[in-house]
């Protein structure tokens, strides 16, 4: 009997966060909770599945600027920094609540998560995860691929084809260095796409990319498969349609699995609880509360009414919402095999951190889903790759722009809030094509100052910065990265246009963005162009 095709992405991006002129920076927690709390947990999952020698395929696309941080020894050392504190303040944690026995259980718990968290990065990895998920893909059981160097929302620069293409080039040069090969696949940032979009991805041998399901279902043609089978871009590329309904059983904020009353509570923490004298040690300078890890409540009820977290209760919720998850695959596919000519393909895409840190039962969860697809008669897992190997003729038709943001277009990434940060990056791209033309083929120390200038403008066009200040979190350090990365590259242009280079500032601004160290300027020629 035929099965259908499960097609699970999980997407892993985070911006790169990384300040060595301060001892200890805030926004730098973003790595290390994602690190503790979705990357080492999920590779926790594969090794499991391996050992139960379960068979399994996940396309994981891991960003160029996560992949830069994971390799970072700075932030390896502020990471294990970090693991140690959260360890302190455990132990803290097991003594403050020895008189209350269910507190005290989850302080023993999140201690002794922390504490192996720890054994694992330094003794079991060698701080190396970047080599770890190199294992998992030579084994077959991940394919990675990668996505736009700094996470650019590519539709907001069509007009830019020079930095469509340096933003490309880009990831493929670090994923190449990492890996030691070039992936056959794209992640789309936001599965942001806009027709045209495949050519620059068909010049750099990428076959595949995402997009969001409406990309396919309002193309220039009916899609005769629906969004159960790739389609083929005129040029040959093809683009894979996610699945809406079935990622709508996690996402949704209000009937998505991790809203579940008995799953742990992301944003009640210690850290904003107790008080500040006892947690001062383990927050920032001068008084700046953060997440610590130690969150005891499940989300349950109001803020004053909440119950304490189970791990049992959650564990119990986890393998239930497995199976109703299994059986919704299922019953989908039994509708939908009527519909096609050939088993459907479910594209199902995910960002990664979902799992573990904004839901931290995720990984578990993820898991079950897994063996219950090994176990079962009706789904197998299949990457994209593998697909298109089984199934290399596709209907040819054009996507239509699209994202997976909210509204399904560029609303997140280009609102009021945000709108006013564009002139200016469009600015320095334009300047910087300008730059390659006036400069070319340079060596020495002016090729180091114009390369810190492509350097500077990527930084600029992370999509990170517009999502965060359209959502209003971290709004100033946000709006302080645009117009820092602005200002440096403007240091850049009018230095050069003196015909000056000043050593001292691009040395010291070289060893704060780390990012891209063999980074050739001329990624933004416009020879390079579609």
């Amino acid at each position: 009997m035929s099965k259908a095709k499960i097609g699970l992405v999980l997407h892993a991006h985070l911006p790169f966060v990384r300040h060595p002129e301060y001892p200890k920076f805030l926004e730098e927690n973003w790595f290390f909770e994602a690190v503790t709390e979705t990357y080492l947990p999920l590779i926790r999952m594969f090794n499991r599945l391996r050992r139960d020698e379960v068979p399994f395929r996940i396309t994981l696309s891991l960003s160029p600027t996560l992949m830069t941080m994971l390799a970072d020894n700075l932030l390896k050392e502020r990471y294990v920094a970090h693991l140690e504190r959260s360890i302190e303040l455990g132990m803290k944690e097991v003594e403050r609540t020895k008189g209350d026995p269910e507190l005290n259980r989850l302080a023993v718990f999140y201690l002794s998560f922390f504490e192996r968290t720890l054994f694992e990065y330094n003794d079991i990895y060698r701080r190396d995860l970047i080599k770890v998920f190199r294992d998992l893909e030579a084994v077959g059981s991940v394919s990675i691929i990668t996505t736009a160097a700094t996470h650019g929302f590519l539709p907001l620069y069509q007009e830019y084809p020079e930095a469509v293409q340096a933003q490309i080039e880009a990831a493929l040069m670090t994923h190449v260095t990492h890996f030691r090969s070039k992936p056959k696949g794209f992640w789309l940032p936001d599965c942001g796409y806009y027709p045209g979009l495949e050519h620059i991805l068909k010049r750099n041998d990428l076959g595949y990319f995402f997009t969001a399901s409406h990309g396919v279902v309002l193309a220039n043609h009916k899609a005769e498969r629906g969004i159960f089978a790739p389609v083929k871009c005129p040029n040959g590329v093809h683009a894979f349609a996610r699945s809406y309904e079935l990622s709508q059983a996690i996402w949704s904020e209000q009937d998505g699995y991790p809203a579940d009353y008995a799953y742990r509570d992301f944003y009640r923490d210690i850290g904003y609880d107790l008080d500040l004298e006892y947690i001062r040690p383990y927050i920032h300078e001068p008084q700046v509360r953060v997440f610590t890890g130690y969150k005891y409540y499940a989300i349950s009820g109001k803020k004053g009414e909440k119950r304490l977290y189970n791990p049992e209760a959650a564990a119990q919720r986890v393998a239930e919402h497995a199976r109703n998850f299994l059986y919704t695959l299922e019953r989908s596919s039994k509708r939908t095999t009527q519909l096609v000519d050939r088993e459907p393909y479910f594209v199902i895409p995910f960002d990664a951190e979902l799992f573990g840190h904004w839901w931290f039962e995720g990984p578990d969860w993820l898991e079950q889903v897994i063996r219950g697809m090994a176990s079962g008669d009706e789904l197998v897992m299949c990457n994209p790759g593998e697909y298109l190997q089984e199934y290399p003729d596709n209907q040819e038709l054009q996507p239509a722009f699209s994202s997976w943001g909210n509204d399904g277009y560029c609303s997140t990434w280009l609102d009021g809030s945000n709108d006013w940060i564009y002139r200016h990056i469009h600015g320095c791209i334009e300047r910087m094509i300008e730059l390659v033309d006036r400069f070319p083929n340079q060596d020495s120390l002016k090729k180091r100052f114009l390369d810190h200038a492509a350097r500077e403008v990527l930084l600029m066009m992370g999509s990170d910065w517009p999502f965060i200040i359209s959502n209003g979190t971290s709004m100033n350090y946000a709006e302080r990265r645009i117009r820092e990365h602005v200002h440096n590259f403007n240091i850049v242009y009018d230095n050069l246009c003196r015909n000056t280079v000043d050593t001292e500032w691009l040395t010291r601004t070289e060893k704060k963005y780390t990012i891209f160290p063999d980074i050739d300027y001329q990624i933004f020629s416009r020879h390079k162009r579609s």
